[in-house]
């Protein structure tokens, strides 16, 4: 996944559709539109998903950045 492509998902997940999901519900809560827990519900069990597709991106690129930085210390013990 590019650093572009992490950038916006980490976006939509920490941003967009928390908001998105509180302004549905205070609005459904308002003016009474159809399915206020049933959307919001949607929208945080996406929001989670996309979350946990998150972190383990971030676990994975962690662990291979992690190994080339302890590769490439190898190298410097000996000096």
């Amino acid at each position: 996944m590019s650093n572009k492509t992490y950038d916006i998902l980490k976006f939509v997940a920490q941003i967009l559709l928390p908001a998105l999901g509180t302004l549905y519900f205070a609005l459904a809560s308002i003016w009474g539109l159809p399915y206020g827990e049933e959307i919001v519900g949607t929208i945080t069990a996406v929001d989670a998903f996309l979350g946990a597709l998150l972190g383990i991106s971030t676990h994975q690129y962690n662990k291979i950045a992690g190994s080339e930085e302890f590769e490439g210390s190898k190298g410097d013990e000996d000096v």
